[in-house]
């Protein structure tokens, strides 16, 4: 039982990470089509990216073959219940990447145009759709023994399309403040005035995930059991209101805000999700939960040695390459560099 709790809280908390680092990578190519005036200041942009965008793409990797290995059946089932919508976040990723380094392959206007489109809706389609697909699992899929009872369009339900627009706004204010940390001048000032336009927006959307929450799913159960855990969204909730104090203001502290919020929100969700893996809306004896869709116990042991070694190296060496570019480019080193996006 120990060992299914223990890589519950990992399966979380590599979903957790990769939402934190790849939110402010979606952010920025969802930004970058409506909020560079001109070409050098969009290449100034996905620049500020460039060097860990495809590290930060590890944690979703990692997250999908924890949930394989540690958690089969949920694997399995998942992967055939949200097989279009995960199919469609998949395709939308690789053209993400594609067009992160085809754009300056070829100098003309219409070429460059294209890819910058492109990019946007490889980035905003992985945002909408995460978000939908976490925001039917926090409701609860229509399965039972006969399996799932649902299609793609009615994944695209009501409190599904309202996480999913969360994600998309959280992952601007993430990108923006990423954008203002790593650019200066005309462009940090105009990422700062859409990290504090965006985040009024943000705390409009969470007040209403949370009562549309109480409503329609079962996420508060444990909070009513255990009201202590209650600290958590408390500190989720202060965390999102101290990044609008420090946005203006220090706009690096205002990132690292945004991330801590990230992570006590999915921190909040994945607390009220336990000990489910998908609920079931039919009835809760077809739920998949830890205990009843996890491996063995000698594979769970086998892979806890293994994460207690190689997830600390991954670490490791993702904190060095953050380190070694944690300087921002101006427009002109952009210019001069060959192998800038």
């Amino acid at each position: 039982m120990m060992l299914q709790i223990l890589w519950f809280i990992l399966w979380g908390v590599l979903w957790t990470v990769y939402f934190m680092l790849d939110g402010f990578d979606l952010g920025t190519g969802m930004l970058q089509l409506f909020y560079a005036k001109k070409d050098e200041e969009r290449r100034l942009m996905l620049n500020a990216i460039g060097p860990v965008w495809n590290g930060n793409e590890v944690w979703l990797i990692t997250a999908g073959g924890a949930t394989f290995a540690a958690f089969p059946t949920t694997y399995a089932l998942m992967f055939s219940y949200l097989y279009s919508a995960l199919l469609i976040i998949l395709f939308s990723l690789i053209l993400r990447g594609a067009a992160l380094e085809f754009r300056t392959k070829v100098s003309g206007a219409a070429w460059q145009k294209a890819w910058n489109i492109i990019l946007f809706i490889g980035s905003v389609v992985p945002a909408l759709l995460f978000g939908v697909a976490f925001g039917n699992i926090f409701h609860g899929l229509p399965m039972d023994a006969h399996g799932y009872h649902g299609t793609l369009l009615a994944l695209l339900n009501p409190y599904g399309l309202l996480t999913g627009l969360l994600f998309v706004v959280l992952f601007i204010e993430q990108g923006s403040l990423w954008l203002a940390r790593k650019t200066n001048n005309e462009l940090k000032k105009r990422m700062t005035n859409i990290a504090n336009k965006n985040w009024m927006i943000l705390v409009v959307l969470t007040v209403i995930f949370l009562i549309y929450t109480g409503f329609d799913t079962h996420l508060y159960q444990n909070y009513y059991a255990h009201p202590v855990l209650v600290a958590v969204p408390v500190l989720a909730a202060i965390a999102l209101v101290m990044i609008r104090f420090f946005t203006s203001k220090a706009a690096q502290k205002a990132f690292y805000l945004s991330c801590v919020a990230i992570v006590l929100i999915m921190a909040t969700a994945l607390i009220g999700l336990y000990p489910n893996l998908i609920p079931s809306s039919i009835g809760p004896a077809y739920s998949l939960t830890i205990f009843n869709s996890s491996s063995g116990t000698y594979t769970l042991k086998i892979m806890t040695v293994v994460a207690l070694i190689f997830v600390p190296i991954v670490i490791l060496y993702q904190a060095w390459v953050y380190r070694i570019f944690k300087a921002g480019s101006t427009i002109e080193e952009i210019m001069k560099d060959k192998d800038a996006y």
